[in-house]
């Protein structure tokens, strides 16, 4: 048994950070696990085992997997961790200086959990059981019991391999609306490249006959990634996605579709079968209802990976919104999607933990600096919270009708609405290529056809009392209204949407800090300024407020939650927030106008008028 395990521990390799392991930031668990330092310290007596050791027989994509360990010398600083591939080999990560040796491990787990969690006595017998839910990556796993806790863990014993049936099998479908309005894209991840199989989408209107369509292939290598956690320990192959562009849909049909790979053998790999409701007709006066928040990042439902309360939101804002799935048509995520830092398994864990939402429904994303900022990669803060993905993962995980994803701002449509969605990791300001765009969305909407004018940004351009902003002396990212607030109230942007910010607030109609209507409930008559809201508590954790309340500042709340918008026809929009915590509405007002209110005077609103008859 003892030879078994060092042979497996050689196959379980080696090297990262070899010039040392960046500080734990606090938002992503993994990044505490001093990986690179671990040594090995098996024991005889000592073993963890797994099962069952093959899953998704029954075709699924996620299955919980039972552990049970013995320690002979245990502590509550036990751990064990899940890894992915099983077996590592030295030559993906060679040691940076040529003079230190190859760590022994060189790639950090994708999930990991204390020995003790649900074992109470473990510090006295050294005897744990542990429930673990695994989701289909790929590859196959192995679990592993360290000692010496998460900085310097000791290698005490090693599972033998669990797998998935079908590891390669496509999984995990997110749609997105197309550039038109009458297009859906359909975007998954799978192990089979271009070489091994053709993917394609098998469709069509529900009850009639199905069609199958092409669709592209990408992925991206280590060398894609601008640093460490991303290029080193935080690196695991991604696989393959593939995207599919389903076209010419009839408004408001419902359709199916399933995933499929047909292999070089002939034989072929299906996913089950899925829905969406085509989107209506830009104008279309309907029922229509958006959901929109950030930051909600990923969790874990075993309960692994939590550090210092960090996203115990994220689960609730899923939950909710599945449990309303058939009141909502599109979900915009407005950036910090993840909070995968680096650390690339995390993506395939976000997709799957979002799956019943986004393949049912677009689920339209924003970038966020936990995406895109690293210094030195042309984002216009420098500094490192994409853990070296450098905008990467954003781009190929998920699609956006943008017309280069490297520079992530873009339009879409959903009948009565026009939403403006803005790249803040790129340069806003008047004179930029981003700054164009803007003014282009927001000057070609038909308000007659499509009031309901949104503009949605991450980090926060408008108005927030966060306490980091206050403890600047601001309210607001630096040159952020400054540079836009002429362009909202030009075109009478009725809304305009923030995350960053960890928690909810909502303004007065507010134009240069001042309030141009006293914030209500209930709003009617021609337009007066935007109202801006901070929707940032989708789940990452939660931001304080300043202790000083601006007077713009009409309503807030300390607590994880979502907006609602519900567009009733041309004339009556309403705004909810929801807790996660209960799906109970915290705060709501209505807009209620006519098209002549649109065309109404506001404020530096109205163009130049002549005196002639």
């Amino acid at each position: 048994m003892r030879i078994w395990r060092l042979n497996l521990l050689v196959m379980i390799l080696a090297t990262l950070l070899s010039s040392g392991a960046g500080k734990p930031s606090g938002e992503q668990p993994l990044s505490r696990i001093q990986i690179h330092k671990t040594t090995l310290a098996l024991h005889d007596s000592a073993y963890i085992e797994a099962s069952p050791r093959v899953l998704g027989l029954q075709g699924q994509n996620s299955e919980w997997v039972t552990l049970q360990y013995s320690h002979p010398s245990p502590s509550n600083d036990d751990w064990i961790g899940v890894f992915s591939p099983a077996s590592f080999s030295s030559s993906i990560c060679p040691p940076e200086n040529p003079k230190e040796s190859p760590p022994l491990l060189c790639t950090a787990p994708i999930k990991y959990q204390y020995a003790n969690y649900t074992t109470s006595g473990y510090h006295k017998t050294g005897k744990g059981s542990l429930k673990l839910q695994l989701i289909n990556q790929r590859e196959d796993f192995s679990c592993a019991l360290f000692s010496g806790g998460l900085s310097n863990p000791k290698l005490v014993a090693v599972s033998k391999k669990v797998t998935f049936a079908n590891p390669k099998a496509p999984v995990y479908p997110r749609l997105a609306q197309g550039k038109l309005w009458n297009e859906m894209t359909v975007t998954w991840t799978s192990g089979y490249g271009i070489n091994e199989a053709e993917p394609f989408v098998e469709w069509g209107a529900r009850g009639d006959s199905q069609v199958r369509l092409p669709a592209g292939t990408l992925t991206f290598s280590r060398n894609s990634m601008c640093g460490a956690p991303a290029r080193t320990v935080g690196w695991r192959d991604p696989g393959f996605i593939h995207t599919s562009f389903l076209k010419d849909l009839w408004p408001n049909k419902m359709y199916t579709y399933k995933l499929g790979h047909k292999l070089i053998n002939g034989s072929y790999v299906w996913s089950r079968s899925y829905s969406f409701k085509a989107s209506p007709y830009p104008g279309q006066d309907s029922l229509q209802q958006v959901v929109i928040f950030g930051d909600m990042g990923k969790a874990e439902a075993d309960g692994s990976n939590e550090y210092n309360n960090f996203q115990p939101g994220s689960l609730n804002t899923t939950y909710q919104l599945i449990k309303d799935l058939k009141n909502i048509d599109i979900v915009l995520h407005i950036g910090d999607i993840c909070y995968a830092n680096g650390y690339i398994s995390q993506w395939d864990q976000f997709t799957s933990q979002i799956e019943p939402i986004a393949s049912a429904l677009p689920y339209m994303i924003g970038r966020g600096n936990h995406e895109r900022d690293w210094p030195g990669t042309g984002s216009f803060y420098q500094n490192t919270d994409s853990g070296g993905e450098c905008g990467v993962l954003s781009e190929t995980m998920f699609y956006v009708p943008a017309e280069n994803r490297a520079k992530l701002w873009y339009s879409t449509d959903y009948g009565m609405f026009h939403f403006c969605i803005a790249d803040t990791e790129h340069d806003w300001r008047p004179g930029t290529e981003q700054y164009g765009f803007i003014e282009r969305c927001l000057s070609s909407v038909d308000r007659q056809k499509q009031p309901w004018l949104i503009f949605l940004a991450h980090r926060v351009l408008g108005y927030s009392s966060a306490d980091f902003y206050g403890d600047e002396g601001t309210s607001e990212e630096p040159m952020g209204r400054e540079s836009l607030q002429e362009l909202w109230q030009k075109y009478k942007v009725d809304i305009a949407f923030f995350g960053h910010v960890h928690n909810y607030e909502r303004t007065c109609p507010v134009y240069q800090s001042t309030c141009i209507r006293n914030g209500s409930n209930y709003y009617s008559g021609p337009f007066g300024a935007t109202t801006h809201v901070v929707v940032g508590g989708g789940g990452a954790s939660l931001a304080d407020f300043t202790t000083v309340r601006a007077r713009w500042s009409y309503y807030q709340d300390h607590d994880y939650g979502f907006v609602k918008l519900t567009a009733f026809n041309h004339s009556t929009l309403l705004l909810e927030y929801k807790r996660s915590s209960d799906g109970r509405v915290h705060d709501h007002f209505v807009i209620s106008r006519d098209y002549r209110d649109v065309l109404g005077c506001a404020v530096d609103s109205c163009s130049r008028s002549t005196l002639a008859s």
